[in-house]
């Protein structure tokens, strides 16, 4: 028998609680993810994109490369 994880145990015990208490429980769980800070997305910086790809298509005609890939969408 697989053991429970946490989030399972707490699962089991919501569904045991009436639709009221849930509700209060989810307004808690709301007002308590108000206050915690996430961190912020960070910029996605472009220069750090730079040159990733170089090599990839050495030798190849980028005319050729397109097409053979736009017959596979098809």
């Amino acid at each position: 028998m697989r053991k429970q994880g946490p989030l399972e145990k707490m699962e089991r015990v919501i569904e045991s609680l009436t639709p009221e208490e849930q509700l209060k429980l989810v307004k808690k769980l709301a007002q308590r993810l108000r206050k915690t800070e996430f961190p912020a997305k960070r910029e996605l910086d472009w220069d750090e994109l730079y040159g990733l790809g170089k090599g990839l298509w050495a030798g190849q005609d980028a005319e050729d490369y397109v097409g053979r890939h736009r017959e596979d969408r098809f």
